[in-house]
């Protein structure tokens, strides 16, 4: 039993256990005594290869140097006697030879080893031994396997049971894998199931294989021979479960962290597919779905995954389904492993050793190997065992032992050594002294002062040998001695001195810290281009620390440069004179100091001189780069792996940068996430990677024009899992009623859970009271603390978990239980100084333990319960005020009242969650105010002689109405003339003022009156009369975008409705004098110009409305139409506006109704200037500025390719025909000559030249080749001027002969009994000019 005492027991305990938790962490200096320590030792489950020496491990550390005995099968193993056994030197390492003989399995067994010394026995686990089995396939003869088309079929394949059980897989003869898809799959089994077969399933070759892992084989069964009656026709079938087997549910156990895997395979026709279900929820994101969703696995099972699984096979015909019962039970496994104690004489301690599993396993504890109830070397009073902890009290010199604790249940067992070493030493420092450290400033910076000492040593860090223990603020200082500089700076440099102390001694330590400056490029070198035989110069400006030396090189894609004769390096650059391609490449400047470095790279990229070769690549327009290829992985460690793959084309544009993205088929499959970006002289990097995320990788080029394609993705790869790295974010404790605390926290991203089965540890206990903590495990992301008193601080800190192991814990945070209502009301409401729109209020105070909650303030609330004008109705809405205030006479100043107004108010204390009690009520009255604007104020001139003004009277006089005030002046321009002014009786709300010049324009200020004074301001001015006719026209919705311009100081109205304005309207010519925005829309443009006017309008025609503005009027003009927009702060829906345009031509004005911009105003005449302005359709006074624009030329719209137009095609043709016949004319000129007919020579002798052909006709050409036609023109001395005419140009030769269309068929051939020729005996008449001549 535990000792008496109660919860100072219970707080003593606390301290102790959390004093064992700081020991844990420090390790025992070997040269100190202390009991074993088992540091190696062979898995629990050993499977060993018979073709080599069999070695059983058992590393242990201890002071004196520890000595091994072994236990087989229960019993002492004695090595000595068996010569094939030996231990090796200063180990307990077994060796079992077989080189003289022997059979392994004689050796099989249960093993476990024994480390002793002075101060007690450490032990292994039991090592169960077995040899690896690969036994042969049983002999048997197969029969054919005769099977109709369309039925079921399953080809067993029972492979022989090994040791490890063999990996199977179906082949035929030719060494190819069996195709597997929905219809044939193998089973988890080893058998090839089909669902139906078909006639091209007929093989002879199916042929299961098993490979035996350790000994590397493989072995193969029987061929089996598949024949497949056909038939015409297969008849369909309901799926049946081909497995599982018999009834429609089945049960099926799991441990913790194993694989589940469910497997249901159905028949039918058509194919039957596979769904899987989980009642009473979805699948989870563990949940894989394998071997075309007939297989269901979970790689490793936690409680949560138990319940029922149901498969659905459906087709056509029908569906069936079959549950699966899982249940998971649980090996042991560690909730709190016992760690090794060091104590000095009469410190007392604890060992807890805490286990769960399913069921739940038994805890017992061992000393020295053996049962503690056997053992009495320790008397019962130093030690007692409450459940899974042993207490020591007061422990003594030579206590000393190893305790084990053994966790086991059904499922299997876990085994603990934890020592108790009992030494009393002074303080001892186990690091090097006197240490200089330097660091780079504003980097974090540990300082480590190991030491060991017992009782365990009080470290302390001062610096400078002065001032008090640094710890807090700046400084962190952990239990192993190390301290922690959040920040180096400057100041932070000196001397820093450990001192660890305790009763027996102190002992301290020196070391020397100096913060220099980082080493930086300041100046890094750019990518560039340079012309061959040019020169490059990368620069590489560096900024260092004047205290650490530092060293500049330069490398080649990614080798160092031999700088040789011709390259050139100086302080800040490197130079490439006369480049040439082989220059081409990524260089690099690295600069390093003896504790820091900064690289830069960039790219050269050398082209040839594009005036030289025009026709080169390098003229070639830029492209997107092609996506890199061949990725490949290597080099892989737990948390990190190589990427190499080649780049692809870029496209006459320099890559800058290749982008690496992953996919992780466990949370989100098939979603590509940025991982990192590398530099464009890098295609072989290191990826930094979680663990347990199952990888695949690819990489997108990016040049200056934009992103490549994504490369193919690179094989899977999967990292180790390890115990969590990050601690959860958010955590935070808040009631949520007046009796819980709810604890939450943000739960850790899926690539941070690094392993399987997240679960989250929680504590908690009430602050500032010594209790011991609360703890709870969870797998969601928040706790309920029930129970709890009313708003009272909690300590709380948390710690994520998984299958690996517990991550860092998280600092202590303070939270709060729930709130509950104030139950005290303040006292003593009371107003002062009343103003007409504030107050003091004035309170006292209530007792914070009252406030049942965090206090936030004093909450006021006050509400207007009348006017003191008689007929006035207020809104008597409520309304709150908050003051914080903590001092013993608190007071605040309530402002915004109303003047002359009936308040009534009272005030309550608020928490987080509640008002308390209301306070007394308190009832005040405003003084009188000045009034606000008249309700509105219009401006009209209905004629020329006079303008009429109304208003009507403020909603809020704010007081009694006492008269108006109406101000006025006349205003040209800029100038404006004497100020007038009228008043009027409060009845008064109308006056008409008499116009001595219907030129003048007035400019009005109208304010009300009370006897305080005058209130706000309204301002109007006068419009022009002839502004007053207004004609309208239909409107036509259409989609046109608003720009978007920028407000004025008022708050715009945004509006996006868009209308389209035909401007078929009857107008009227008038002249509107006004400030005007110019623009032209250029009759060479291509796309509308934007007008703006940005100015705030004046109001200048009718009504005004107060504080409401028309702005930024903007005009895109267009040949005949123009998108109009504006900006106002009128309440969209309740507004319409005037649109309003001038054409400059014949000055007529045309006005139309719109409701919200953006407007297209269409049906505008082409290459006109108009001037246009908006205004309000209520208040005519509120007007925008008025904006000239001007219409592009009718072309501009529809400018087209005139080639293409058929008008000009036809008028082409016409003229180039007019040519042709001028050309004609031309020719049968020159062919005249101007001197004879041809009929005056008929009667002329032929020349003796002139011969007759074989047809009978005459030849007129000439003998001489080179003779000129003698229809040539005579020069001027007589010569012949050779023509340029001939046959060839017109005929088929030189014979006079035509085609046989039949058009010239004998014109130029004479018969044998004609007298006469027809047509000129020159060689002229074989022209077809002439020809056509003779026709005439």
């Amino acid at each position: 039993m535990l000792v008496q005492g109660g919860p100072w027991v219970l707080s003593v305990m606390s301290l102790l256990l959390l004093l064992w938790q700081e020991m844990s962490a420090i390790e025992v200096p070997l040269d100190l005594k202390q009991p074993p320590t088992i540091m190696k030792q062979s898995l629990k489950d050993y499977i060993v290869d018979p073709r080599d020496n069999i070695i059983i491990e058992c590393e242990a550390k201890g002071n004196p140097v520890p000595t091994f005995s072994w236990r087989r099968n229960g019993k002492f193993f004695n090595v000595g006697k068996d010569p094939r056994v030996t231990m090796r030197k200063r180990s307990g390492t077994l060796e079992i030879s077989f080189r003289s003989g022997g059979r392994p399995e004689d050796y099989e067994g249960e093993y476990q080893c024994f480390a002793s010394n002075d101060f007690g026995t450490a032990l292994t686990n039991k090592i169960l031994l077995r040899v690896s089995k690969s036994p042969l396939w049983p002999k048997e003869v197969l029969e054919p396997v005769v099977v109709g088309e369309g039925s079921s079929l399953v080809l067993a394949c029972n492979p022989p049971p090994g040791l490890p059980p063999p990996h199977t897989f179906w082949m035929n003869s030719a060494m190819m894998s069996i195709t597997q898809d929905r219809r044939v799959s193998m089973g988890l089994n080893g058998d090839l199931y089909f669902s139906n077969v078909l006639a091209k399933d007929s093989h002879t070759d199916y042929s299961c294989n098993a490979r035996f892992l350790f000994t590397h084989t493989i072995q193969q069964k029987n061929p089996f021979t598949l024949k497949v009656q056909t038939s015409r026709k297969v008849a369909e079938t309901p799926p049946n479960f081909l497995s599982p087997t018999g009834t429609d549910s089945s049960r099926m156990m799991v441990l913790r962290g194993q694989k589940l895997q469910l497997e249901c395979i159905a028949a039918g026709v058509p194919t039957p597919s596979i769904k899987w279900f989980k009642k009473g929820g979805d699948l989870n994101q563990k949940v894989k779905l394998d071997n075309f969703n007939k297989t269901l696995r979970i790689d490793s099972v936690s409680e949560e995954d138990a319940g029922e699984y149901m498969c659905m096979a459906n087709n056509q015909i029908g569906s069936i389904r079959h549950s699966i019962f899982v249940q998971v039970k649980a090996a042991p496994y560690w909730l709190d492993k016992p760690f090794n104690l060091v104590l000095a004489p009469d410190e007392s301690s604890r060992l807890v050793c805490r286990a769960n599993g399913n069921p739940k396993p038994l805890i017992q504890w061992l000393v020295n190997g053996e049962p503690m109830e056997r053992n009495s070397s320790l008397p019962n009073t130093r030690r007692s065992v409450v459940g899974d902890t042993i207490i020591f009290h007061s422990v003594q010199i030579g206590s000393s032992a190893v305790y084990q604790c053994n966790a086991s249940n059904h499922h299997g067992y876990l085994l603990a050594n934890a020592f108790v070493s009992i030494l009393d030493m002074a303080p001892r420092m186990l690091g090097a002294k006197n240490q200089l450290i330097k660091v780079i400033e504003n980097n974090r910076t540990f300082l480590d002062c190991p030491f060991f000492g017992s009782p365990l040593p009080e470290l302390r860090w001062f610096k400078n040998g002065q001032g008090s223990g640094l710890d807090g603020g700046q400084y962190r200082v952990y239990i192993n001695g190390s301290l922690e500089i959040k920040r180096a700076r400057v100041e932070d440099q000196g001397t820093y001195t450990c001192v660890a102390s305790n009763i027996l001694g102190k002992e301290e330590n020196q070391v020397r810290l100096e913060v220099k400056e980082p080493t930086r490029i300041v100046r890094a070198p750019e990518h560039q281009s340079a012309i061959r035989g040019t020169m490059a110069r990368f620069d590489c400006r560096v900024k260092s620390d004047l205290t650490l030396p530092i060293t500049v090189t330069w490398l080649k894609d990614d080798k160092p440069l031999s700088l040789g004769w011709r390259l050139k390096k100086d302080e800040d650059s490197l130079s490439i004179p006369n480049v040439h391609e082989q220059d081409e490449g990524t260089y690099t400047c690295t600069v390093k100091s003896e504790i820091d470095q900064d690289t830069a790279s960039a790219r050269l990229t050398v082209i040839e001189d594009t005036s030289l070769y025009p026709t080169q690549s390098s003229a070639l327009p830029a492209d997107y780069p092609d996506p890199p290829m061949d990725l490949e992985v290597s080099d892989p460690d737990k948390r990190s792996i190589r990427l190499t793959w080649i780049p692809g084309d870029e496209h006459n544009s320099p890559v800058t940068e290749f982008l690496v993205q992953f996919e992780e088929d466990r949370w989100e499959p098939g979603q590509w996430q940025n991982l990192s970006s590398y530099p464009r002289d890098l295609n072989s990097v290191i990826l930094q990677l979680s663990p347990f995320v199952n990888y695949q990788f690819r990489v997108i080029a990016i040049n200056s024009v934009g992103k490549s394609r994504p490369s193919r993705p690179s094989q899977r790869y999967q990292t180790s899992g390890a115990s969590p790295d990050a601690i959860p974010s958010g955590l935070k404790g808040w009631g949520t009623k007046n009796t819980n605390m709810e604890i939450s926290w943000e739960p850790l991203l899926n690539t941070e859970q690094n392993g399987p089965n997240l679960h989250y540890s929680v504590w908690w206990r009430r602050k500032d009271t010594g209790e011991e903590w609360n703890n709870v495990t969870t797998v969601g992301a928040k706790h309920i603390v029930h129970d709890t008193e009313t708003y009272v601080p909690y300590e709380i800190k948390l710690q994520a978990r998984n299958d690996f192991g517990p991550g860092p814990e998280s600092n202590i945070i303070i939270g709060y239980s729930g709130e509950d209502k104030p139950t005290a009301p303040p006292t003593d409401l009371h107003v002062s100084n009343i103003d007409s729109t504030k107050v003091n209020v004035h309170w006292t105070p209530v007792d914070p333990n009252t406030v049942l909650g965090e206090f936030k303030e004093y909450r006021l609330y006050y509400w207007r319960e009348g006017s003191m004008v008689k007929g006035l109705h207020v809104n008597k809405e409520k309304k709150t005020k908050g003051f914080y205030s903590t001092v013993a006479q608190p007071t605040g100043i309530l402002t915004d009242l109303q003047p002359y107004s009936h308040y009534r108010m009272f005030m309550v204390v608020a928490n987080s969650r509640y008002d308390g009690p209301p306070s007394n009520h308190v009832d005040f009255h405003t003084k009188e105010g000045v009034p606000d604007l008249p309700q509105f104020f219009k401006i009209v001139q209905r004629s020329p002689e006079s303008i009429h003004l109304e208003w009507d009277k403020p909603l809020e006089p704010n007081g009694i109405l006492t008269g108006y005030t109406l101000n006025y002046q006349a205003v040209n321009g800029s100038r404006v003339g004497h100020m007038q002014m009228e008043s009027f009786l409060p009845n008064v709300t109308a006056y008409r003022l008499r116009l001595p010049d219907q030129a003048i324009r007035y400019r009005f200020y109208l304010a009300a009156h009370t006897q305080v004074g005058a209130g706000k301001i309204y301002t109007g001015e006068s419009p022009h009369f002839t502004n007053e006719e207004y004609f309208f026209s239909s409107v036509e919705p259409t989609d046109v975008s608003m720009s978007t311009t920028v407000p004025p100081p008022l708050p715009p109205t945004t509006t996006a409705a868009t209308t389209t304005i035909s401007t078929t309207t009857t107008t009227t010519t008038t002249t509107t004098p006004t400030t005007t925005a110019t623009v032209t829309a250029s009759t060479t443009a291509t796309t509308p110009v934007l007008v703006t006017s940005t100015k705030q309008a004046d109001t200048n025609v009718l009504g005004m409305a107060p504080g409401r503005v028309i702005w930024n009027l903007t005009v895109k003009p267009n040949s005949n139409y123009a998108n109009v927009s504006w900006n106002h702060n009128f309440p969209i829906g309740s507004s319409e506006f005037q649109l309003e345009f001038t054409l400059d031509g014949n000055g007529s004005v045309s006005s139309v109704p719109v409701n919200q911009p953006p407007i297209k105003l269409a049906g505008l005449i082409e290459g006109a200037k108009y001037r246009l302005r908006v205004y309000s359709n209520e208040y005519h006074s509120i007007s925008s500025n008025v904006v000239t624009f001007e219409t592009s030329a009718a072309y501009i719209k529809d400018q087209v390719d005139i080639a293409t137009q058929g008008w000009f095609i036809g008028l082409m043709c016409a003229i180039a025909l007019i040519i042709l016949i001028l050309l004609i004319v031309c020719f049968i000129k020159r062919s005249r000559g101007g001197k004879y007919p041809v009929r005056d020579k008929k009667d002329l002798p032929l020349e003796g030249m002139d011969q007759k052909g074989e047809d009978g006709s005459f030849d007129y050409h000439s003998d001489e080749d080179n003779k000129p036609l003698q229809g040539s023109q005579n020069s001027l001395d007589g010569g012949v001027k050779e023509s340029d005419d001939s046959l060839v140009d017109y005929g088929e030769g030189g014979d006079g002969q035509f085609n046989e269309d039949g058009s010239f068929i004998g014109q130029y051939t004479v018969k044998k009994d004609k007298d006469e020729t027809e047509g000129n005996e020159s060689s002229e008449a074989t022209s077809p000019v002439n020809a056509i001549y003779s026709l005439a």
